[in-house]
């Protein structure tokens, strides 16, 4: 297993940046994390909330916690409501349902950490995440 570095980490947060310029969407914050969900690399553009951090953090340990992309999470909801909402006080950076937290995959599609994406809607963090992951030469998880 391989794992994510604060160099490829940083390409990951400017690829999605440059993602969300060619988008022209709102100021993004991006965090990338280890395999254990600790911060490698965070960055908040001008403009974006303070509460980014929490957010994106939410999406990217969130996908890690449950071995799957927030937006399958949020997909889960529908069905599993209960069981989705009782995750925030066990998951030690909470579960955000809702797309833009994607699990990078080394080439033995075991885990090596995750992006996490918050600033616009949902649908376009994700595209952000999956940008900036493919950028690093990195694979998301399928």
């Amino acid at each position: 297993m391989t794992r994510i570095t604060h160099d490829q980490a940083t390409t990951i947060i400017a690829g999605a940046f440059t993602k969300g310029a060619e988008l022209s969407l709102k100021p993004l914050g991006v965090v990338v994390v280890d395999a254990g969900g600790h911060v490698i690399a965070y960055q908040r553009q001008d403009g974006a909330s303070t509460g980014r951090f929490q957010l994106a953090l939410g999406k990217a340990a969130g996908a890690l916690f449950l071995g799957m992309s927030s937006r399958k999470i949020a997909d889960m909801t529908a069905e599993r409501a209960t069981f989705v909402t009782s995750l925030g006080p066990v998951a030690p950076a909470g579960v955000i349902p809702a797309a833009g937290g994607i699990i990078v995959v080394d080439a033995d599609g075991m885990a090596i950490g995750a992006v996490g994406i918050s600033g616009d809607l949902s649908d376009m963090d994700e595209a952000c995440a999956l940008a900036g992951i493919a950028a690093a030469g990195l694979t998301a998880q399928g």
